[in-house]
């Protein structure tokens, strides 16, 4: 057997990642470890994980009451700028983000929208569309109001 077919076996027997192509062995000895490799991964059944509904359902008022604290505590001192408004929007939804796994809500997905509004006396819609099942997907809006400025986070949980 070749060193470069004791390498190669050496590497397969440690390797965990996912083989998408292998070029054709240069030898034959190499084929052989090829044959093996295939035919160890071939006896390997994975039980299904597949689940129709949470294990914990969201509970919207809790992850609410939650996300008004983190933006009273974040934005009590705070006067608009919209320059420093680009970079607290993005902290303040990793900050809500965490805060809302924390609760444990295993496998769904999570998208936190921050939106800073300043007050000039106009009006604004905010609109969104998803594909929603209503047995499982919630969401959450929070606001904090000063005299110059609206900050609004919304929190969507998908399943």
């Amino acid at each position: 057997m070749s060193i470069y077919a004791q390498i190669l076996r050496e590497r397969l027997r440690e390797s965990f990642h996912d083989v998408q192509y292998v070029e054709p062995p240069f030898d034959d000895s190499i084929a052989d470890i090829g044959k093996e490799w295939k035919s160890a991964l071939a006896k390997l059944k994975f039980a299904n994980s597949y689940r129709m509904e949470p294990l914990k359902k969201f509970q919207a008022h809790s992850v609410e009451t939650k996300i008004q604290q983190i933006l009273k505590e974040s934005l009590k001192d705070v006067k608009y700028d919209d320059k420093a408004f680009s970079h607290l929007s993005l902290d303040l939804a990793d900050r809500v983000l965490a805060a809302v796994k924390e609760f444990g809500y295993h496998r769904y997905k999570f998208i936190i929208k921050v939106l800073f509004i300043q007050k000039t006396g106009q009006a604004i819609n905010i609109a969104s569309r998803w594909i929603w099942d209503v047995a499982w997907d919630s969401w959450v809006q929070a606001q904090h109001e000063t005299e110059s400025y609206l900050a609004l986070v919304l929190v969507f949980a998908l399943y």
